[in-house]
């Protein structure tokens, strides 16, 4: 009695695996001008709401590199001479790299911190704070490959319609990162995916080649068998299957003909299924590639002077009409922001309103004397220090 190859049921495993319907952020890609639209529509759909919430972002991030771990584990076990994808070997090289940003990201994201966030009240991201909303979006359209140019264009546009809080603009790194490793994350579940489809159709051609050369009259028997076992003819499996029965000749004809037979039932082509599965791999190499670029580019980017440059805080404070605060160092007029965090915190006010309220006051006076005197009472409020953002 011809037995059912070992490995066969783990299609049926995997499909149930936590996680693995999850697509990669990977939509439309959008030119600068294109996303400066869209940062403006999302800006206007976002409702939020203040106040403490649940912080599921770090779990997440646990969550996030035990499969990573999990997946690493899995290539670097995988036998000698067995071809890597693409995008599996980026993964396999940089790893390292992935694993700094991990404890990187856990480092600058204290328990607590994003719970002063804004949250969103609805949709995907219902719950979550509006900052990682904002950041996945842009992550999607651009296919994961961020640079300073578009990523300030689009922040910039969104606050062209809703001002982003100071704690918002210093958590955009912090989020950034986090959403590259969730990219990388469902990118790595498609592959491990795709890898187990590989793996089932080399379990089926080695028993099929073991009974063809030992008992092939019982080749028509293994055929029926692989038409009861409720197969997932994934683009993966097809091309793993077909390139074996390329290589093997006419003895596997029948296999080839049920195959294809299986497939124009679903109104399709071993051609079409093999191609597919060939733009899969380059564009899961394309993400991986742009996720691992842009964490690196995290690292480098001055965030000091991102934030500065964004802040609408910031542009109110440089009115200051005795002109004393844009000479100021940068922790100084960083203590003046917290200061205006605090103040709208424990106030009716924005940020920004409290901003130009204090420009305002200090207007008054109309003298540098003044202003150094506003100078010393809003060193006297308290402030917070928020994690860093690179």
């Amino acid at each position: 009695m011809w037995i059912l190859p070992t490995g066969w049921q783990s299609w049926k495993t995997r499909q149930v695996r936590p996680g693995s319907s999850e697509l990669p952020l990977r939509a439309e890609l959008f030119s600068v001008e294109q996303l400066a639209r869209h940062a403006r529509t999302i800006a206007a759909g976002h409702k939020i709401v203040a106040g403490r919430t649940a912080n599921n972002l770090l779990a997440r991030l646990d969550a996030n590199e035990r499969s990573l771990r999990v997946f690493n584990r899995a290539i670097c076990g995988v036998e000698s001479g067995r071809r890597l994808t693409p995008a599996a070997e980026w993964m396999l090289d940089n790893f390292y790299l992935i694993e700094e940003q991990v404890e990187m990201a856990r480092r600058h994201l204290p328990r607590g911190y994003s719970r002063q966030l804004p949250r969103l009240t609805d949709g995907p991201s219902a719950g979550q704070p509006r900052v990682y909303d904002i950041v996945l979006e842009l992550i999607s359209h651009v296919d994961a490959r961020i640079d300073a140019g578009q990523l300030g264009a689009f922040i910039d546009s969104y606050q062209a319609v809703a001002a982003l809080k100071l704690g918002e603009l210093w958590a955009i790194p912090i989020m950034l990162r986090l959403g590259l490793i969730e990219n990388l994350r469902r990118v790595t579940d498609r592959l491990n995916t795709a890898r187990e489809d590989r793996d089932l159709a080399d379990l089926w051609m080695d028993s099929l080649l073991q009974i063809a050369e030992t008992t092939p009259s019982r080749l028509v028997i293994v055929v029926a068998d692989m038409a009861k076992s409720e197969l997932s003819l994934s683009s993966a499996f097809v091309a793993q299957f077909s390139l074996r029965l390329s290589q093997n000749g006419p003895a596997l004809q029948l296999a080839c003909a049920w195959l294809e037979e299986r497939l124009a039932e679903q109104g399709e082509l071993i051609e079409q299924l093999v191609h597919m599965d060939g733009q899969n791999q380059a564009a899961d190499q394309v993400s991986v590639s742009h996720s691992i670029g842009s964490l690196r580019f995290l690292s480098a980017m001055d965030w000091k002077e991102f934030v500065e440059t964004l802040s609408v805080v910031e542009v109110s404070l440089r009115a200051d009409p005795a002109d004393v605060y844009g000479d100021m160092d940068f922790a100084t007029r960083d203590q003046y922001r917290h200061s205006v965090e605090t103040v709208a915190r424990h106030g009716n006010l924005s940020e920004n309103e409290v901003a130009r309220k204090s420009v305002e006051l200090a207007g008054e006076g109309g003298t540098p004397e003044r202003a150094r005197r506003q100078d010393r009472a809003c060193r006297l409020l308290p402030h917070r220090q928020g994690p860093s953002g690179s």
